[in-house]
């Protein structure tokens, strides 16, 4: 079984976060896959920037403002 370092990214309204996560290469099956908790991590930055809870998704998370340029 092997790991290796892997960024993950999630859209949420205005905002983004890159999430820094492992997966698991199991050479059976489902591989790669998460780990649990990694999994929870994706979901609890996810919930908090759609309630708009931009500094819990930032103790998990890269956060950034998406802005709509005017052309």
């Amino acid at each position: 079984m092997t790991k290796r370092k892997n960024t993950k990214i999630v859209k949420e309204g205005n905002y983004l976060a890159e999430i820094n996560i492992e997966l698991i290469d199991s050479g059976e099956g489902w591989a790669p896959f998460l780990s649990l908790d990694d999994a929870r991590k994706l979901d609890e930055v996810r919930e908090a920037l759609r309630l708009g809870d931009v500094e819990t998704a930032a103790k998990k998370a890269k956060v950034f403002i998406l802005k709509p340029i005017a052309v």
